[in-house]
């Protein structure tokens, strides 16, 4: 007999969410917004633990007591927490007890079709954090979220109409601009958190250059930064643009093109063994690289210098 831990679901469609939760079926078959709480608690006996779903979900913990799973780990998630799944995305289903209240919505790409969101909603990169940079608001933040689902609560329970999905999307458009919004500020507010994740991914990139890793693997690479701090890159990305104003491929060529001058200048070195040495595979996308970082190729910089 399978255990629980064995069953692997992937979810097609919002309806089959809804059966697998042992909830009611969804009024519209392409969104749902369930409530989580006294009167409608959450059963963890009724749920998977891993799914695969082909739909957006949007997780909002209004009150918590203890530890919840999400995934195979465990989080001390607050009040107040907002976690974003994007579909296709391979994640543990979370485990939720009695006294966790929360907010599931839940988005079928085909909803969208035909609005700008069906788009812009791809451009969202919180989309794509890990379950441990999950959006912590504030209390006036959290007033702003709750009536925003309470608009689309109402919207979703009442007499479907033509203008019910035009009402809907507007309402997923600003929740998304305001979530957008709240993780600017979170990321400010952590100042401290993100400087150190800025040191600690120079202190990568130092030691992958200078020890030669750049010619045995190549370039380094976002995804490479990322598993070594241990946090998604798109979060990376966004956390080093709030603090230096660049994302983290931008980055990357900047701490290149600061070695490439390095060796330039301090070496007789060719052009070209420099550029193999930093992980370029051909000398010319080195020196267009370089231009493009210094406004000189790197025969002009070595010059510049004699």
């Amino acid at each position: 007999m399978k255990s629980k831990e064995d069953k692997l679901i992937r979810f097609i469609s919002i309806s089959e969410s809804h059966q697998a939760f042992g909830l009611p079926a969804p009024q519209h078959p392409l969104i749902s917004l369930i409530h989580f709480n006294k009167d409608n608690p959450f059963n963890p006996e009724m749920a998977p633990v891993y799914n695969l779903l082909s739909f957006y979900k949007i997780t909002f913990i209004t009150r918590n007591k203890g530890r919840l799973k999400y995934g195979r780990n465990f989080y001390d998630y607050n009040e107040g927490s907002m976690l974003f799944l994007a579909p296709n995305q391979l994640v543990g289903s979370t485990d939720y007890n009695s006294e966790t209240y929360c907010y599931l919505l839940l988005i079928h790409p085909d909803f969208l079709l035909g609005y700008p969101i069906a788009r812009k909603i791809k451009q969202y990169s919180y989309f794509s954090y890990s379950s441990n940079e999950a959006l912590h608001v504030s209390d006036p933040e959290k007033e702003i979220i709750l009536s925003v689902f309470e608009i689309m609560k109402r919207e979703l329970n009442s007499r479907i109409d033509e203008f019910s999905q035009e009402v809907v999307i507007a309402q997923i458009e600003l929740l998304l601009s305001y979530v957008n919004r709240f993780y600017k500020r979170q990321f400010i507010t952590r100042k401290v958190v993100n400087n150190d994740i800025l040191q600690k991914t120079e202190t990568i990139l130092d030691h992958y250059l200078n020890d030669q890793q750049a010619l045995r693997y190549g370039l380094p690479t976002v995804q490479y930064l990322s598993d070594q701090l241990n946090i998604s890159p798109g979060y990376l990305s966004d956390v080093l643009r709030s603090v230096i104003g660049k994302n983290t491929q931008q980055y990357i060529r900047e701490k290149v093109a600061e070695k490439a001058k390095e060796r330039l200048i301090s070496t007789e070195l060719t052009v070209a063994e420099i550029a193999y040495e930093l992980g370029f595979e051909h000398p010319q996308s080195f020196s267009k690289m370089f231009r493009a970082q210094t406004g000189l190729s790197p025969v002009e910089f070595r010059n510049s210098f004699n």
